[in-house]
C-alpha cells in the first residue's frame, strides 16, 4: 500500500519567486515517483504566484494556526508520514501531530539552516566572528532532534551538523537541488558569448542576503561601470521593497527590473551574473539557474558554498578590487567565459542531476517506515525532547486559541 504523505507548508510554494518554492516542488516530484497520496496543507494565505498543486494531483488543504481543528484534520487524514516545511512549522504543528499519532514518522525539510544564515548576518553587520551558539540554533536543532529525518541541502551544513553539533547521521539526509541532466543537445541550444550582453543579479527580496548583495553591487558598480563603459547592470527579484526601487538610476546604468517573468529566457540574454554575497546559508538557486542557462557568475566563497568551488562556473573574489577585476575578465575574455559555462554544465550533471538523486528520499523514508523502533533506538535526545519539549510553544498556542474563542 502506498503511504499517505502530509506536507505542512510554512507558505504555499512560489517556484517563480524563490528557490525555496522551487525546492519544494522538487521534493513533491520525488514523492510523486513513489506515491500518489500526497496532501499539502498551509495556514498561509495564497498569492497569485502560488503554484497550483492540484495540477500535480496533490490535494490542497487550508489549515488554521493555533487551533484544535488541526488535530481533527490530522486525525481524519491519517497520514503515514508528515513533512514539515522548515523548523518553525514543526514548532507550530509538531506537538499537535504527536498528540494525535504519537508514533507517526516525521521529516523536517530545513531548506537551509536558518540559524547559520542568521548568525552569519549578525557577524557581517557587527563585523565580528560568527557565533552559532544562539537561541535560533537551539530551536532549529531541537526540531531536527524531534524529527526522524531532516533534509539537508548543503554538504557543508551536513558536515557542520555531524562534526560540530554531533547530530546522529541516521537523522540526516543530504539532498541537494535535483535538476534534469543537461545533454549535449540541450547545451548546444543555449545562446553563446556573442549573443549576450550586460550583467545581472537576481534574488527574492524577502530574503535579506539578496538585499545586502544588491547594496554591495551598488557600491562596487561605481568603479566597475568605468571599466565596462557600454555595459548595464540589471537587478531582478520578486517582492522588491521601495528601498530597492530607490536604487534605480538610468544615468548610472543601474536598473531595477523587478520580478523576472521567465528566468530561463531572462538569464540567456546576459553575459555575467554578479553576486558579491556577504552572508547566507544553504545553496544559491540563482547559480543553479545560471548554470542551466549558460550564464557564468562572479561571487564570493560564501556564494559558492556547498557547490563546487574547485571547478566553479565563473570566478570567485573576496574583496571589491578582486571582484571588479573578475567581472571584467569574465565579461571580456571569451575563453575564460566559455570554460566557466562548461564548468557550470558539469556542476549540474555531476552534483545535482536527477539520475543521481531519484529515489534517495523514498529509500530513506521507507527504511524508517519499515522499522521505526530500530531507527529510533538510541536516539536518546529525541526521547528526552518529546518527553519535555515544546511546553512553552504548546501552551502559548493553547492560550491564543482560548483567547480567539472568547
Amino acid at each position: 500500500m502506498k503511504p499517505r504523505i502530509l506536507i505542512i507548508g510554512l507558505v504555499w510554494p512560489e517556484p517563480t519567486s524563490s528557490a525555496a518554492g522551487w525546492r519544494m516542488l522538487q521534493l513533491i516530484d520525488q514523492l510523486l515517483q513513489w506515491t500518489d497520496a500526497i496532501h499539502f496543507a498551509s495556514a498561509a494565505t495564497k498569492s497569485t504566484a502560488s503554484y497550483p498543486l492540484n495540477k500535480l494531483s496533490v490535494t490542497e488543504h487550508e489549515i488554521v494556526l493555533n487551533d484544535s481543528s488541526f488535530n481533527d484534520f490530522v486525525s481524519d487524514l491519517k497520514p503515514d508520514v508528515v513533512v514539515y516545511d522548515r523548523f518553525v512549522t514543526e514548532e507550530q504543528f509538531g506537538w499537535r501531530v504527536k498528540q494525535v499519532f504519537p508514533e507517526l514518522i516525521t521529516v523536517l525539510d530545513t531548506e537551509d539552516l536558518h540559524f547559520v544564515r542568521r548568525a552569519r548576518a549578525v557577524a557581517f553587520k557587527n563585523q565580528t566572528d560568527i557565533d552559532y551558539d544562539t537561541p535560533d540554533c537551539y530551536r532549529e536543532l531541537s526540531a531536527m532532534y524531534r524529527c526522524d529525518l531532516s533534509l539537508i541541502i548543503s554538504d557543508v551544513e551536513y558536515n557542520l551538523l555531524v562534526n560540530h553539533f554531533n547530530i546522529p547521521e541516521k537523522q540526516l539526509l543530504y539532498l541537494p537541488f535535483i535538476e534534469k541532466e543537461l545533454s549535449v543537445e540541450i547545451q548546444k541550444k543555449i545562446p553563446g558569448y556573442s549573443d549576450r550582453q550586460h550583467v545581472m543579479f537576481i534574488g527574492n527580496f524577502i530574503h535579506e542576503p539578496n538585499y545586502q548583495t544588491v547594496l554591495q553591487l551598488k557600491r562596487i558598480w561605481a568603479a566597475l561601470k568605468k571599466r565596462l563603459p557600454q555595459t548595464e547592470l540589471h537587478i531582478y527579484g520578486a517582492y522588491p521593497p521601495e528601498k530597492v526601487y530607490q536604487l534605480h538610476n538610468v544615468s548610472d546604468r543601474f536598473f531595477i527590473k523587478g520580478k523576472a517573468i521567465n528566468v530561463d529566457e531572462t538569464m540567456q540574454k546576459y553575459r555575467v551574473l554578479t553576486a558579491p554575497i556577504p552572508f547566507g546559508a544553504g545553496l544559491k538557486g540563482k547559480f543553479v539557474d545560471g548554470f542551466k542557462n549558460g550564464l557564468p557568475n562572479v561571487t564570493t566563497a560564501m556564494g559558492c558554498e556547498g557547490m563546487n568551488a574547485e571547478n566553479w562556473g565563473g570566478l570567485i573574489a573576496e574583496n571589491d578590487e578582486c571582484f571588479i577585476e573578475a567581472v571584467c575578465r569574465l565579461y571580456t575574455d571569451e575563453t575564460i567565459w566559455q570554460q566557466s559555462v562548461t564548468n557550470g554544465f558539469e556542476i549540474i550533471n555531476e552534483k545535482f542531476a536527477d539520475k543521481i538523486w531519484n529515489g534517495v528520499l523514498e529509500k530513506a523514508i521507507m527504511r524508517i517506515l519499515k522499522n521505526p523502533l530500530e531507527h529510533r533506538n538510541k536516539l536518546i535526545v529525541q526521547k528526552i525532547l518529546w518527553q519535555n519539549s515544546l511546553q512553552a510553544t504548546k501552551y502559548m498556542s493553547l492560550w491564543i486559541e482560548q483567547k480567539n474563542n472568547k
